[in-house]
This record gives structure tokens, sequence and C-alpha cells, in this order.
């Protein structure tokens, strides 16, 4: 299993940078533009357990996958959104996006993805893998946030 982890400060307040990873989906595609849909599929009280379709385009073709909710945690200074998919069959895949509150203006972001391989030759793919995607994502948080925030 291959694990990538960056962490950033935004100058927006918590609850904005919220709102792009556990809001609607216009709010999800200003920092996931290619994903086209969102639909809940099973919702549960507590959130963990609940399972959205989601549909992700990827150049012309369009993927779509089942996104189940592994850890949940929204609280005033704290939250924590944790998913998990399988990537074609071939891979499980993980995302845990953290935020802390460090003042009104100031969020604290820290990225985890995870990426384990189903089938013995495809871990081959894994050892060229690198940080690139993670590092891009939470630049674009960055940006959108802040952006959003001058406004």
């Amino acid at each position: 299993m291959k694990q990538w982890t960056k962490e950033i400060q935004i100058q927006a307040p918590i609850e904005q940078v919220w709102s792009y990873l556990d809001g609607t989906l216009e709010q999800m595609q200003k920092i996931m533009p290619q994903v086209v849909e969102n639909t809940p599929v099973k919702v549960t009280d507590e959130v963990v357990g609940s399972i959205y379709r989601q549909k992700y385009k990827e150049g012309k073709r369009i993927e779509e996958y089942e996104v189940h909710t592994l850890e949940y945690l929204n609280t005033p200074a704290d939250k924590k959104l944790k998913i998990g998919f399988q990537l074609a069959g071939w891979f499980e895949i993980t995302a845990t996006y953290e935020l802390h509150r460090v003042d009104d203006g100031t969020t604290a972001f820290k990225y985890t993805a995870t990426n384990q391989p189903l089938k013995w030759f495809v871990k081959l793919f894994l050892l060229m893998a690198n940080d690139k995607v993670v590092v891009q994502f939470v630049e674009r948080v960055k940006r959108v946030a802040e952006s959003e925030t001058a406004r």
C-alpha cells in the first residue's frame, strides 16, 4: 500500500473549507471539477456507513464509483471525513480530509490518500507513483478557499 500526506494552512474560516468537502455537489466541484454527480445511495444518521454513487469524468469517459463514508467528525474546531472506494476493481483508495480551526480566519488542512492494489500485477504501477496529485489537490483547495474569502 502507498500513502501520501500533505498539510497546508489556508487563510479561510474552517466552515468555508469544510463546505467544499461536506457540502453540495456545486461546492465539491470547485475543488474536484471532474466529479459530475454525487447521488446518495444510503445515508445514515451518524454519517459513517453512508454510501454515495459518484460519477467522475476522466477524459471523455465517465467512471462510476460507490464512495463509502468511513470516518466523520464535525465539531466547531475540528472536522474529519474519510472516504473509500474501489477504482475499476484494481485499487482500493481512501482519502482522509482533516481540518483544524487555527483562528477565525485560518484553517489547517491535512489530506491523506492511500492506494492499495487489489491485484498482484498492479503493484508495479505503484512503484512509479508519487505525491504530485496530493500536492496539487491541497494547493487547489487553498487557492479556491482563499479566492472566495477575498470576495
